[in-house]
């Protein structure tokens, strides 16, 4: 199987305590910060281990982290994206997030903030960084929407 180059680690380095570098195949190198994740889901509790948490190694293709084999490892995509997210940037998350509470396709997105529906699936994919004028726009059609059923219920 073939990651997208966005989506493969092809280093990382352990930052104690609980942080992550991770460079990926794209040649992006970001920072995650793994501290608050593992206090807020149990499943991920044993990585506030630092000794377990200092075992952390990239699975053969590159599509995780991983911990304990098959039951402790985290994905490349989710990684990339809280990295991002913790960095001030916009992951893919949140917009596919927006996408669906408002069940908008792809094409019905696109248009809504304005963007072609090829780059908005560079953005969703990782392949492009969000811009946060894009992520403003998606906020701003948003509360067009409820200003919009507002005058509709009056």
């Amino acid at each position: 199987m073939i990651h997208d180059p966005q989506h493969t680690i092809s280093t990382l380095s352990v930052l104690a305590p609980g942080g992550l570098a991770l460079t990926f195949a794209d040649g992006v190198t970001l920072r995650v910060d793994l501290t608050a994740v593992a206090k807020a889901y149990p499943a991920l509790a044993p990585l506030q281990d630092p000794t377990l948490f200092a075992t952390a190694r990239v699975d053969a293709l590159g599509g995780y982290v991983v911990w304990v084999d098959d039951e402790l490892e985290m994905a490349a995509d989710n990684l990339r994206n809280l990295a991002l997210e913790q960095s001030g940037g916009i992951g893919p998350e949140r917009v596919l997030n927006w996408m669906a509470r408002h069940a908008l396709t792809q094409e019905r997105a696109a248009q809504a903030i304005g963007v072609s529906r090829r780059m908005l699936n560079y953005y969703l994919s990782g392949a492009k960084p969000i811009p946060k004028t894009v992520w403003l726009a998606c906020l701003g059609w948003e509360t067009l929407q409820g200003n919009e059923r507002l005058a509709l219920a009056a």
